[in-house]
């Protein structure tokens, strides 16, 4: 009787057997022991379940108002989708966070591995990483023939990312050998998994070759990606079309704006101080200072579940199966902060994960309370683990595998606000951290629309940053390391992320300039019958859908 949630739930079942690797992702059980085909004839046959089903989905005819924002959200991400095809990125993409090869690695993350048969399903997942790499060679190459091929610079870098992978470079070792080695199990199976996580980690090495040798020289010279290829990125990691231009402009002022609020909480830090004396003297700050991976971790976490206890029931209704968060250090040394989703029957919780740098032994907690805010409640865990608990009013599809980065991002940049307004940052250090992160996302939008549209930048820009040149990789390694306080590794990590992902990093910022616009058009519309908790409830009740659908369903909201 529910014709739209049939297709998209018959869509789940059957997208997680060609792709068993993103079903576990979206803790879908039952393919656990297989990798995901990523030679042509496997991505072949995503696309034409993609297209047949999108073929179905607008002939369906919703039943009621639930039904239809379930079809305008299911219609907006296949139709993408096929677009993507089209165009041949999810055939050609290879960046340092985004490509079939960093699909495989990292999923091993998330696998089970209490027992035997956990340990077995690995066994046959890293058995699988040779043939398996061997049938993603061939895609790249046939789109490469098609002149679909990633940037040569980006091809570089994931070529040394998978040195550090197999402990060719750098102090973590070998990811795979260091895997199995604290795996607990004995005699066959023990030696199962040392022999094919050995095969695993030289069929990485060899692909890294290939990157190097084969396919890098067919690559790109230019970083950029061009507007057209820019403007579907933006498309699908918004879910909703924004004007580029005005969207960048947007973004100096903003950066300006957030810039200038540092400074006024500075100077409560160190009176008449600048912004770089308050951040020395938090640093040089003991009390908010954490030495080692596992202290912090534990730190992340108690803050975790303080806030889940404390947001629950009084800012959010919060499930009880969602109050479970775990926060862990994850076993590669990349760079960047994450969040994965829970299993489907919540046995694996969601986690926040941090690939911290290898040079990295210190952490500042003023830097860091937004980041658990963000991540965890009432941020992605709220989010991503309240959606896949909603099955009395939301598809399979809309709970496990619709993610919208706009939709997603902004909402975690605008819980990091929304902490602030109840109160949650009062200390002048922890709300220094939440300006110095909203800086960091504004002056993305600015070097990740400028790079790849290799715009000029404004002679009157705020700053007297390099007026009239044209943006590339070094003056938006520069720009970073003007405006934000990150390690140098984590500042080269976030421009190979833009270079190589064309389009999401703006979407925290923009998405979360579409919510606040939201908020205020329904306390516009409400008036005195507004409320804040009840405007959340109803929003995050939608799941994750495009911004285009959401702000459509938020509108109706009565």
């Amino acid at each position: 009787m529910r014709p739209v949630d049939a297709i998209a739930d018959a869509y789940v079942e059957d997208s997680c057997a060609l792709d068993p690797v993103s079903a576990t992702y979206l803790g879908v059980s039952g393919h656990e022991n297989r990798l995901t085909d990523y030679s042509p004839d496997g991505f072949a046959a995503r696309e034409e379940l993609t297209r047949s089903t999108l073929a179905r989905a607008r002939a369906a005819t919703p039943s009621d108002d639930a039904e239809q924002v379930a079809k305008d959200a299911f219609l907006e991400r296949l139709t993408l989708d096929v677009e993507l095809y089209d165009a041949k990125v999810p055939q050609s993409q290879v960046s340092v966070v985004s490509s079939g090869l960093y699909e495989i690695r990292s999923v091993l993350d998330l696998m089970d591995t209490s027992d035997d048969p956990g340990w077995e399903n690995v066994d046959a997942r890293l058995a699988a990483f040779p043939r398996t790499l061997d049938g993603y060679r061939a895609t790249l190459l046939d789109a490469a023939d098609t002149g679909q091929v990633a940037a040569r610079r980006q091809l570089a870098e994931v070529a040394e990312q998978i040195k550090s992978w197999t402990g060719q470079v750098g102090s973590s070792g070998n990811f795979f050998l260091s895997f199995v080695e604290g795996s607990g199990r004995e005699g066959a199976l023990r030696g199962q998994l040392e022999q094919h996580a050995r095969e695993a980690s030289d069929a990485v090495a060899a692909f890294g070759r290939f990157l190097t040798d084969e396919l890098g020289p067919r690559g790109r010279e230019v970083e950029a990606c061009g507007e057209e290829l820019y403007s579907l990125g933006s498309r699908y990691f918004l879910g909703t079309t924004v004007d580029l231009h005005e969207t960048y402009a947007w973004g100096w002022q903003e950066l300006a704006r957030i810039e200038d609020e540092m400074a006024r909480v500075a100077d409560k830090i160190i009176p008449g101080g600048s912004v770089d004396d308050a951040v020395e003297a938090l640093d040089a700050d003991p009390a908010r200072t954490i030495t080692g991976k596992e202290a912090f971790a534990a730190w992340m976490q108690e803050l975790a579940d303080r806030t889940v206890s404390e947001m629950a029931d009084v800012h959010f209704d919060i499930p009880e199966p969602v109050r479970r968060i775990e926060c862990r250090i994850a076993p590669t040394s990349d760079g960047g902060i994450y969040y994965t989703g829970p299993s489907e029957d919540f046995s694996r919780p969601g986690r926040m994960w941090w690939a911290v740098p290898d040079t990295q032994t210190e952490f500042s907690t003023w830097r860091e309370v937004t980041t658990v805010f963000h991540e965890g409640v009432p941020g992605h865990h709220l989010q991503v683990a309240q959606t896949a608990y909603r099955r009395e009013t939301l598809n399979r599809w809309q709970r496990l595998m619709c993610w919208v980065s706009g939709h997603g991002e902004g909402w975690a940049l605008y819980a990091e606000r929304l902490m602030d307004d109840l109160g949650y940052l009062a200390d002048p250090g922890d709300k220094l951290g939440m300006l110095d992160a909203q800086g960091f996302r504004a002056a993305r939008v600015v070097i990740d629309i400028g790079m790849h549209l290799q715009l000029e930048i404004p002679r009157d820009n705020p700053f007297g940053f390099h007026p009239g040149e044209t943006w590339g990789r070094e003056l938006g390694t520069q720009f970073l390391r003007e405006h934000t306080r990150m390690e140098e590794e984590l500042i080269k990590f976030e421009i190979n992320r833009y270079l190589g992902w064309p389009g999401q990093a703006p979407s925290y910022k923009v998405g979360e300039r579409i919510w606040l616009q939201a908020r205020d058009d329904a306390r516009a519309r409400l008036g005195d019958r507004f409320d804040l908790k009840a405007f959340h409830r109803a929003a995050l009740d939608l799941g994750s859908i495009g911004l285009d659908p959401l702000q459509a369903a938020l509108a109706r909201i009565q």
